[in-house]
């Protein structure tokens, strides 16, 4: 439940994670992310948000008796979809209060097949569980985002202030050892800058992109992968496809970043599409 704590909050920071086992080189946590959000127009400011996410979570048992010991890998995998629905109120002509009412629904499944004997004589517990079973859980909560965007012609900034609070309740479950409940709750930041490199491609102004985020993690999920803050920089190349392209994308986003923070840090490549 820790862990679908970070899937269901809609954050750049843990959108695409992979921690690695130091002692083994094998990926015992990986993470990705795949979301967005807009306001439908300055004359009806309904705004709309959504994301979907896949995990998986490859922790190791050790079964021992007597002498002899083995370990018993347990793959569980979390697939989660949130969906919110906000309003914008204007503060400023560039910037809006945003609140936004947020519900998720997320299902986790163990693919082990074998050891449930061992298991369940190892540690005197039901660990059915393991054995091809699942997890169902869903959410309720909501955000408060500020939104500053201040656009001229030979440049532009994004700022982005966002608190989110989402309490996770499991339902449905056939085991009562994996019934519970945790809390998702995230504040960050991000920001943005765009210019132009004085490079046209498509008959569009090639961009440069620069990017920072800072996610400070206060829920059940603070601590649990030994941190409790992820911040990123990111610099990239955005593409003005509105004059050709005939899918209404308007520009193509490509951004290299780097992530890092307590006892973390890592690289990676984000896409993103502008309609």
């Amino acid at each position: 439940m820790s862990l679908m704590a970070y899937s269901v909050v809609p954050d750049l920071a843990s959108s695409n994670l992979s921690i690695k086992d130091a002692s083994t080189e094998n990926p015992s946590v990986q993470m990705a992310q795949l979301g967005g959000g807009f306001t439908l127009s300055k004359s009806v400011p309904l705004y709309l948000e959504g994301a979907v996410a896949y995990s998986r979570y490859d922790p190791t048992f050790v079964a021992s008796e007597g002498g002899e010991s083995r370990q018993l890998p347990a793959r569980w995998n979390t697939v989660t979809g949130t969906i919110g629905v906000g309003w914008d109120f204007p503060i400023t002509s560039e910037l809006v209060f945003r609140p936004i009412v947020d519900v998720s629904l997320g299902k986790v499944a163990s693919d082990l097949k074998v050891a449930q004997y061992l298991l369940g004589r190892a540690l005197d517990r039901n660990i059915e569980f393991l054995d091809g079973g699942s997890m169902n859980a869903y959410g309720l909560g909501g955000a408060v985002m500020l939104d500053w965007e201040h656009v001229r012609e030979s440049y532009s900034i994004d700022v982005e202030l966002r608190y989110t609070d989402i309490r996770l309740q499991t339902f449905g479950n056939t085991f009562e050892a994996v019934s519970g409940n945790a809390s998702a709750r995230t504040a960050n930041i991000w920001a943005r800058y765009r210019a132009p490199t004085g490079a046209y491609m498509l008959d569009r102004p090639l961009r440069y992109v620069l990017e920072f985020s800072h996610s400070r993690y206060l829920g059940s999920q603070s601590g649990i992968l030994g941190f409790d803050y992820l911040s990123s920089l990111g610099t990239g190349l955005e593409l003005d496809t509105s004059k050709s392209s005939p899918l209404y994308v308007t520009r193509l986003r490509a951004v290299l970043r780097y992530m890092f923070g307590n006892n973390v840090s890592g690289v990676s490549l984000g896409l993103a599409a502008s309609f």
